[in-house]
């Protein structure tokens, strides 16, 4: 018996929209380790208009194991759903894979070597974010820091434990089913909505200890608010449907909308500004900290950084928790 044959076979989920810059290069990368694992390659493409459709369509015209699939509803949390739905018959796992990160070579082989060595139905990995450009290096400091990040256990090196919930990687396809797969309704913090449910029905997770993935963060400070704004309200979606309460670290950066409109008050009374000073001389702070400790310039605008993402994630948490009750996600 071959080794391919003894290992559970697995689906390999790519869901992407306008990745040409990415797409192929990843895709070539993951092909060793899928016939390794006896695994296809489902890339779940939500209309991209850049090439990525004809680079995969290239791609799978020369090998069977690529699939690519139109992911008409273009939120990632269809595309792997959909992906699971078609291919998923006889696999035991799903390895979910994000288009713009990077990933070592024995990426999948890790993950499904701890799935089967600790029994988890979900494994997650680390996710380390890196940068390029001056401002994607100021925004993966930040990431990658517990003034950004609030010291998500995801966000650094895990020596493997279990865990409430990570980034996602691989699960059992049959825990997937079993919960009803990821809430279509949820464009953003799928995963954690995800995992509050495994967790709700008994299923286990846990965080890599082997392997970990790279994140590239947006490139502009605009693109980070707006990717932290639909943070924020996917996180009050959570709350929302689940009833939960927010962790300690998720309920500070809530404070920063509305010390930002209590500062529009300062024309009455000076003190209404001193909160906005006091968080924003803490962010700067630590981003010119963090520059002379490392000797790297280039990461001087981290503290500007974790400024826009907090305040694109307290903004989108607000607007999501106090919107109208019909967009707010209330069951």
């Amino acid at each position: 018996m071959t080794q391919t044959a003894m290992l559970p076979s697995s689906l390999i989920v790519i869901p992407c929209l306008n990745e040409a810059a990415h797409i192929g290069a990843l895709v070539h990368a993951l092909r060793p380790a899928a016939e390794r694992l006896g695994a296809r390659i489902v890339v779940a493409d939500g209309d991209s208009t850049d090439g990525t459709r004809a680079i995969v369509g290239e791609i799978a015209g020369k090998d069977p194991k690529v699939i690519l699939l139109h992911n008409e509803k273009r939120l990632q949390s269809a595309a792997i759903n959909l992906a699971v739905a078609r291919y998923g018959e006889g696999a035991e796992y799903l390895i979910r894979i994000d288009a713009h990160g990077g990933y070592p070579p024995d990426y999948c082989d890790r993950l499904v070597e701890e799935a089967r060595a600790t029994g988890a139905d979900s494994v997650v990995v680390s996710m380390l974010t890196s940068g390029s450009g001056t401002v994607q290096k100021a925004a993966a400091a930040a990431q990658n820091s517990k003034l950004g990040t609030g010291g998500s256990k995801h966000r650094h090196l895990s020596a493997g434990e279990w865990v409430d919930h990570g980034h996602h990687a691989l699960m059992r396809i049959s825990a997937f089913n079993a919960v009803g797969g990821y809430d279509e309704t949820f464009s953003h913090n799928e995963d954690a909505e995800l995992d509050y449910r495994l967790r709700q029905a008994g299923y286990c997770i846990w965080i890599s200890g082997k392997t970990q993935m790279v994140y590239y963060p947006r490139s502009s400070l605009k693109g980070l608010y707006f990717q932290y704004l639909g943070y924020g309200r996917g996180r009050a979606r959570n709350v929302l449907k689940h009833r939960m309460i927010p962790k300690i670290r998720q309920m500070v950066p809530l404070l920063v909308f509305p010390v930002v409109l209590l500062a529009a008050f300062s024309f009455i009374h000076w003190l209404a500004v001193v909160p906005l000073l006091l968080w924003a001389s803490v962010c700067l702070g630590y981003g010119v900290w963090t520059a002379i400790s490392q000797r790297n310039p280039d990461i001087a605008l981290a503290g500007i950084s974790a400024m826009v993402m907090h305040f694109g994630w307290s903004v989108g948490f607000w607007l999501q928790l106090l919107g109208p009750r019909s967009q707010r996600g209330v069951a």
